[in-house]
């Protein structure tokens, strides 16, 4: 049995926001001609992300701000048959055009899939390979490349639906996951794990945060050798003390030393290790269930190389 899944769906790849956007749908390609060159997806078992449902993702956002999404969909479709340009912007960096609804219905759809997989010991862990990312996503609102917050919305399911005591989210995209902090800081269910450039967008995270928030906000050029000692006295003793039952990983990877959206310096070898660490907690404390959903990381050679480094660690080949 592949004990690691990897969740993709061609819809994804629709959502466009725009000629040189960062967030585009190359970054699906260069991880797929990669985990296909270095052959890992011999490895991992390839499932289709389904379609979630809307009232699965009220479980973290607000019925009106599904509703909102859901109806700039409908009105994107028409302004392209009305020979428009086919966007519409929901944020100054946000836009949909006519498949965006179906991409970010796959996206929360592979989370939630991998969820049951993994629960249901089909798979040990799993990573959607999916877009767009989600951990700006705030309860009532898109923001940041991101429209529902994937990883907000499995965690809380896994909790709701499958009855979980506690789950942990580990958050290392070079941007602090504001959303997936707005939707459960103060739930004593979740552990939240966080490391992330500061000062940087979205300038958050920093100062006082609710007791389950544990934020690192490191400097620009911070590189691996000084961020490995802080995940191992700030991370990883507080997962230990939580037992978390299922580990979340947002997992960014725009803190590569060649990603121009960041300036920390991480590399392969870093998300590799991280990986790792979390494994090990995961063996120990929660029967190894890992659900890691791609976030940012947009210089797309690294981010092949990052999510190949990431995934060979998930299924510790």
């Amino acid at each position: 049995m592949h004990k690691t899944g990897y969740f993709t769906h061609p819809d994804c790849r629709r959502h466009d926001m725009g000629r040189g956007h960062p967030e585009c749908p190359e970054r699906l390609d260069a991880i797929e001609d990669r985990l296909l060159a270095s052959r890992m997806l011999d490895v991992v078992e390839r499932r289709e992300a389904p379609l979630a449902s809307p009232e699965i993702l009220e479980l973290a956002h607000d019925r009106m701000h599904v509703a909102a999404v859901r109806g700039l969909a409908e009105e994107v479709t028409d302004e392209e048959n009305a020979g428009g340009d086919g966007l519409v912007f929901i944020d100054p960096d946000t836009a949909m055009n006519r498949h965006t609804w179906n991409a970010v219905m796959r996206a929360a759809g592979a989370a939630i899939a991998a969820t049951d997989a993994v629960i249901a010991g089909e798979l040990e862990n799993a990573f959607c390979a999916t877009r767009p990312p989600g951990h700006h996503a705030c309860r009532s609102r898109a923001m940041g490349f991101c429209i529902f917050n994937n990883v907000a919305v499995a965690a809380r399911y896994a909790l709701e639906r499958h009855g979980l005591k506690r789950v942990a989210i580990v958050d290392f995209d070079v941007h602090h996951g504001n959303g997936t902090e707005d939707i459960l800081a103060g739930d004593d269910r979740v552990l939240m794990v966080g490391l992330f450039q500061h000062p940087f967008y979205p300038y958050s995270g920093f100062g006082a945060h609710a007791d389950n928030m544990v934020n690192l906000p490191v400097p620009a050029y911070t590189k691996g050798d000084a961020i490995r000692p802080l995940i191992e006295k700030h991370w990883l003793p507080r997962l230990e003390d939580f037992r978390p039952e299922m580990i979340f990983i947002s997992a960014g990877f725009d803190a590569h030393r060649e990603d121009d959206l960041g300036q920390l310096g991480l590399v392969e070898a870093d998300y590799a290790w991280i990986t790792r660490q979390l494994r090990d907690v995961a063996q120990r404390h929660a029967k190894g269930r890992i659900v890691s959903c791609l976030e940012g990381g947009y210089n797309l050679d690294a981010l092949g190389r990052s999510v190949e480094a990431h995934v060979r660690a998930l299924a510790d080949v």
